[in-house]
């Protein structure tokens, strides 16, 4: 009786000690959340996660609220939440491949995958290459024939050192043997705006650049997916062109490491359940991305293999810390 006694106490006081965790668990969301994009308001990624979250908000019965932070190729918002904000669940942020490629290039206070925990895998982007539709550069091929007389005149934007536009017309170049003058901008919100102003010739972007192209005050030169893009079934890839260079950038959501597996079910659950929603396919349409899912632990996977692949191409391209 007394070895049956005392297994039952510990049993009890072990109950005691977990009960609060269930609590925690249960309880969550208490309070609005905060999903940190670190490009600025009205570029594709804000536009996509504005839609994401007001549905994944709807299951969470939570405010998702958005806070712009640009930076650093993108790296500046994640970052800041990997070393400031608390493993509560209530701070998460998009997690752009420059993620994988940074820290390749210059030292970081943070480390690509230790620093985080992997919510969820989202999508992808489709980048394109677009000049301004008065631009005398009619296809990608005029724009480096131009390159090849003016070496270093020509020049185009970027949504930042590092990030997947500016690598993409880095290798593109490499392959066509031009040099063309980079300039980077913090998001697609400013360069498209730089763009139109006539601030730059061209500029390397994920689907931010839609509207004007449909519109007509852009000329779409250049995708770089597997196929050419639905919505644009005229324009080339640049493997149509000859250059072997295809990308679509996966991104999903992460928070800081240590977070309770619970509450990361929780969020993942959400989002997992808003990404299968007709009005989140619909926005995702019109930016010309697809769904991209992987879970927590999947998301991790790929980032871990992905960050020892990305280092290959940094230094391919000259670009490696030294």
């Amino acid at each position: 009786m007394e070895s049956i006694s005392r297994r039952t106490a510990v049993a009890c006081c072990a109950g005691a000690l977990l009960a609060p965790l269930a609590v925690r668990a249960q309880a969550f969301p208490g309070k609005s959340i905060t999903l940190v994009v670190p490009w600025p308001a009205g570029g594709s990624t804000d536009r996509h996660f504005r839609a994401l979250s007001e549905i994944a908000a709807r299951h969470l019965g939570q405010t998702i609220l958005i806070d712009n932070k640009p930076g650093a190729g993108g790296t500046l918002g994640p970052s800041t939440v990997a070393l400031t904000a608390k493993p509560d669940g209530y701070t998460v942020a998009q997690y752009p491949l420059g993620m994988l490629r940074y820290p390749h290039m210059q030292k970081v206070t943070w480390h690509p995958i230790d620093d985080f925990t992997f919510i969820i895998g989202i999508s992808g982007y489709t980048f394109g290459f677009v000049v301004p539709a008065a631009s005398p550069y009619k296809t990608f091929n005029d724009y480096v024939e131009a390159a090849r007389k003016a070496p270093g005149r020509i020049d185009y934007g970027s949504t930042g050192v590092g990030t997947s536009p500016h690598l993409l017309i880095e290798e593109l170049a490499a392959a066509a043997k031009i040099q063309l003058n980079h300039v980077p901008y913090k998001g697609n919100a400013d360069l498209m705006q730089a763009l139109l102003g006539g601030h730059v010739m061209a500029a390397s972007d994920a689907t931010g650049w839609d509207k004007f192209v449909d519109s007509g005050q852009m000329r779409l030169l250049l995708t770089f997916g597997e196929q050419r893009a639905q919505r644009w079934p005229d324009v080339p890839t640049a493997r149509d062109l000859g250059y072997n260079v295809v990308s679509t950038s996966p991104y999903g959501l992460i928070g800081p490491k240590g977070m309770d597996p619970a509450v990361v079910k929780t969020l993942h659950d959400a989002f997992r359940k808003a990404m299968d929603d007709p009005k989140h396919l619909e926005v995702l349409q019109q930016l010309n991305q697809t769904v991209w899912y992987r879970s927590g632990e999947d998301y991790r996977k790929w980032a871990t293999e992905t960050f020892t692949k990305e280092r290959a191409l940094i230094e391919r391209l000259g670009l490696a810390a030294k």
